[in-house]
């Protein structure tokens, strides 16, 4: 593709990273994670950080924590946004929650703040706050809401890696903040995900969860099993029904040396994203409008009322232009097949998820700056505008 969702962001300092795991003949979750959950940690102002296999896996261990830990039970209601990946929502149905969808807000993709407000109900006990596409949500009003009626606060930003609200970093408003390393975010671990949290207990939590539920990578005087000095019994002794969801050491080794790179990789995207804010004034279409200061993993692109239904046009010229183009992540999710299996409720209209659900789509960005490959974007949507 002339312009492709996402660029390579390794060079040899990478690859050198994992020839030394390679080495080393230390493949599994060892030292090198260690080492990157805690300049993770540091990077982002938390303390504590978990790396997974995932983002996905991240966002598991986040509502499996809550679960054991009986700050939740299931039964109860975690409100989240109509508009965002399967793995924020499966989760919290796999662990026997209730999904209450609410609708997004139009401009800046992420919740609609009133519509959240209007969804909780006796049964609501948590909010799973989503920034999309690199956009933090405004946490100003969600914390305020969440004393309100006394509710935790997760937080999935699993896209959104370097935003930042009020001087602080996305990620970490919530009980615990997830992200994700895939190959098309932020930082590229190939796979690989991270929980932060400054609460010890849920970080033991996690700790154990990640590992099958056992004992072996807790502290000695944890807050959620006291080991005994019994080694051999404590290697094989199970707490809590676990998973297997342990990072690779190459991938951590990678981390390290990507996590270097990411603020200059965050002003990149930001000087692309300027761009495009600027040139997208020259098309019928809508874009995403920021909030506090965000790492714009992508750009979405709405088409404006007027040309609604007519998207597949728009894809088509962009893919015969070679742009590479996807749906605004999973569009309305309420919307797809694998609701049959879920426990839900929705409250209120989704009308704006709707509609970026048959109007939006989004383009990428990149970490490497990529005026040529916007120009031609521009190019083909401003034939639109008549």
């Amino acid at each position: 593709m002339m312009y492709s969702l996402s660029n390579d962001t390794w060079d040899e300092k990478e690859i050198c990273a994992a020839h030394r795991v390679i080495d080393s003949r230390l493949f599994t979750m060892g030292t090198y994670v260690k080492q990157y959950e805690q300049e993770f940690a540091q990077k982002f102002g938390a303390k504590y950080a978990v790396m997974s296999n995932s983002g996905s896996s991240a966002n598991l261990l986040a509502v499996a924590a809550l679960l054991y830990s009986g700050k939740v039970k299931r039964g109860d209601e975690i409100v989240v946004t109509a508009v965002s990946w399967s793995t924020t929502y499966f989760p919290v149905a796999q662990f026997g929650l209730k999904l209450r969808f609410v609708d997004i807000d139009p401009n800046t993709l992420n919740v609609d703040t009133d519509a959240l407000e209007a969804a909780v109900t006796p049964k609501t006990k948590v909010v799973l706050a989503v920034n999309l596409l690199g956009n933090p949500n405004d946490f100003t009003v969600i914390r305020k809401i969440c004393e309100k009626y006394d509710l935790i606060m997760l937080e999935d930003n699993c896209e959104s890696m370097g935003a930042r609200f009020e001087n602080k970093s996305a990620g970490t408003f919530g009980l615990i903040g997830t992200f994700s390393t895939y190959y098309s975010h932020h930082l590229c671990t190939m796979e690989g995900g991270m929980s932060v949290t400054d609460d010890e207990e849920m970080y033991h939590y996690m700790l154990s969860i990640r590992s099958h539920g056992w004992t072996r990578h807790l502290p000695e005087n944890s807050p959620v099993y006291h080991k005994s000095d019994d080694l051999f019994y404590e290697s094989f002794n199970f707490i809590m029904p676990g998973f297997n969801v342990r990072p690779l050491e190459i991938e951590a080794a990678v981390g390290i040396e990507q996590l270097k790179k990411l603020d200059k990789f965050i002003a990149t995207r930001r000087e692309n994203a300027e761009y495009f804010q600027n040139r997208m004034s020259e098309t019928p279409f809508l874009i995403q409008r920021e909030v506090g200061l965000a790492s714009w993993f992508g750009f979405a692109v709405i088409l404006p009322e007027e040309m609604s239904g007519n998207r597949n046009k728009v894809i088509r010229a962009l893919r015969e232009n070679e742009i590479e183009v996807r749906p605004i992540v999973a569009g309305n999710f309420v919307k797809q097949t694998a609701l049959k299996y879920l426990d839900y409720s929705v409250s209120g209209t989704l009308k704006n998820a709707d509609y970026i659900h048959d109007n939006g789509f989004f383009v990428g960005n990149h970490s490497v700056l990529m005026k040529q490959e916007l120009d031609l974007l521009i190019e083909v949507l401003r034939r639109f505008r008549k």
